[in-house]
């Protein structure tokens, strides 16, 4: 087991595919509220589950019965997924898999993951955000992004600032010290022609891809 990784289940709809597979393997397991509902089609068991289990009636209390439970007020400050990182960190994480992170019907949850990964990556933290068909990863100034994508996979650079200094090799659509104003869609619906490597000189993105997309763009 890998004591610095820890795969945190969070409530987003999850695929098991092989990349997800192997990206929680041999980790440390934390669930989030109904994140936990995961926990058994992925083959885990998570040593603590938390939140305030507002989103976990539906599952089956007496098969999660030894699992140690910390339980929050619904009227709390942070998310449960937000909680279950903190509760990671404070055990030692240096690595973190949320997995569920993305998509399902709670649009709000699924961006603020996107935003607190590049949070928790400025901290020093390794993040990679999968739901099994979708990964992030955030991609920081000075720090350059190799993620291994399969050829002909999707992948779009969502910029959380302005982007100065980008640079998108290995691409169908390369780019060499670009700009990107904020809120330009110019780097959405990109294809990786090889191997994928991305850097910034300044300003705060994440790598949204879906590397079991073949489709082009």
């Amino acid at each position: 087991m890998n004591h610095a990784t820890f795969t945190i289940l969070l409530g987003g709809p999850v695929r098991l595919t092989p990349r997800l597979g192997a990206a929680i393997a041999a980790s440390r397991v934390i669930a989030a509220d109904g994140g936990m509902r995961h926990a058994l089609p992925l083959g885990l068991k998570p040593e603590l589950w938390v939140g305030d289990f507002d989103s976990s009636d539906d599952l089956a209390q007496a098969d999660f019965a030894d699992i140690p439970r910390q339980t929050h007020s619904p009227r709390k400050n942070l998310t449960d997924g937000e909680i279950a990182i903190e509760e990671a960190l404070a055990l030692g994480a240096r690595r973190l898999v949320l997995v569920g992170a993305m998509g399902g019907a709670r649009s709000d949850q699924a961006l603020m993951h996107l935003i607190l990964s590049v949070t928790l990556a400025n901290q020093g933290l390794d993040v990679h955000l999968t739901s099994g068909e979708e990964e992030a990863w955030p991609l920081l100034a000075g720090k350059p992004l190799t993620p291994d994508l399969p050829q002909g996979s999707l992948f779009s650079v969502l910029g959380f600032s302005r982007l100065e200094g980008l640079c998108i090799e290995g691409a169908r659509y390369p780019l060499r010290d670009f700009t990107l104003p904020f809120g330009s869609s110019r780097t959405i619906s990109n294809v990786a022609d090889g191997a994928v490597t991305l850097s910034l000189a300044s300003g705060d993105a994440v790598l949204l891809a879906r590397p079991y997309d073949l489709t082009g763009a």
